[in-house]
């Protein structure tokens, strides 16, 4: 068995520890910024949004017989579903729903931690994964990253 690509990390796991140290570091000692009422409904709208593109891109992998961790190997590249719109739905849940705590809570600490997050994905996990998929799969891979951008819109 081949391993997978090389990751430092794990997302779920970081994600959750962003979370966890944006509420105490943005209750605590940052002030916050009272935002419409609207931005707050939206910021609901964005949290079950992004709960529902984790589930949903998490039962396709459990569909395709595929393990969801980021460092495992893959048998198949997966391109139905929310995989025809984005390449990576759950990194993009996770992005989503930090920026949906920011917009329900008012703490800054959620919008800082949803860009380093971000960053973080795109730089070091997301550039790792897509070198080991051109590595494993170089023409479906290739022809799927011309169709399906990486996140939404770019």
């Amino acid at each position: 068995m081949t391993e997978g690509p090389d990751i430092k990390g794990n997302p779920l796991r970081i994600a959750v520890a962003l979370l966890v140290g944006s509420y105490i570091i943005g209750e605590f000692i940052f002030p916050k910024y009272h935002l419409l009422y609207l931005f707050n409904i939206l910021g609901i709208l964005g949290m079950i949004f992004s709960i529902s593109i984790f589930f949903y891109a998490f039962n396709l992998f459990k569909s395709y017989a595929e393990n969801p961790i980021p460092s495992s190997d893959t048998n198949r590249i997966i391109k139905t579903g929310i995989f025809a719109y984005t390449r990576n739905p759950i990194y993009l849940a996770f992005v989503i729903f930090h920026l949906s705590m920011f917009l329900i809570f008012e703490n800054v600490m959620y919008f800082l931690s949803s860009l380093g997050l971000a960053f973080w994905l795109h730089n070091y996990v997301i550039l790792e994964e897509e070198k080991f998929l051109l590595k494993k799969f170089p023409e479906e891979f290739k022809r799927y990253m011309d169709s399906v951008k990486r996140w939404i819109f770019f």
